[in-house]
């Protein structure tokens, strides 16, 4: 599977990314453009940009991907196209904020859990790094709708 290093302009594809299952790290601001090259060398990460001189930096180096786009809709079409990338990888098994895989929570952090999120059921997951808890409460599953509609597009190149 892939992994990911997204400029600052596609944070917000990167969290799209994490909440697929996807390993993806976001660059902080004003890291020089070599610096990105090689961090995606060593760690055999694919840069997805849509700055045109960091896409050619990084050309040579490693992978890159420059994405058209003026939304996440688009952009995430235009991922889908380019690397055929699958939606339903493995979603929501990734903590959205430092992009750990996330484990099973103990039984006793259900009290965290909204009411009428506990009574819905399913899965409860907790970040090993951040502590941050996991739920299939509402967001979910309009998250969980918006990965299958990216998914059921056709890949093809537009």
């Amino acid at each position: 599977m892939p992994r990911f290093l997204c400029d600052e302009m596609l944070r917000g594809l990167g969290r799209w990314l994490r909440a697929a299952g996807y390993d993806t790290v976001m660059a902080g601001g004003g890291i020089p453009d070599r610096a990105l090259a090689a961090r995606c060398a060593e760690e055999d990460r694919v840069l997805l940009t849509k700055d045109r001189q960091l896409a050619a930096t990084v050309s040579g180096i490693a992978s890159a991907v420059l994405l058209p786009g003026n939304g996440i809709d688009e952009t995430a079409r235009a991922l889908r196209a380019a690397l055929d990338i699958d939606w339903q990888y493995a979603p929501f098994s990734r903590c959205i904020v430092d992009n750990r895989p996330l484990e099973a929570a103990p039984p006793y952090l259900v009290t965290q859990v909204p009411e009428r999120s506990r009574a819905a059921g399913g899965p409860l997951r907790v970040c090993p790094e951040c502590g941050r808890l996991y739920w299939p409460g509402g967001h979910v599953r309009r998250m969980q709708r918006q990965l299958v509609a990216w998914q059921q597009e056709e890949a093809t190149p537009g």
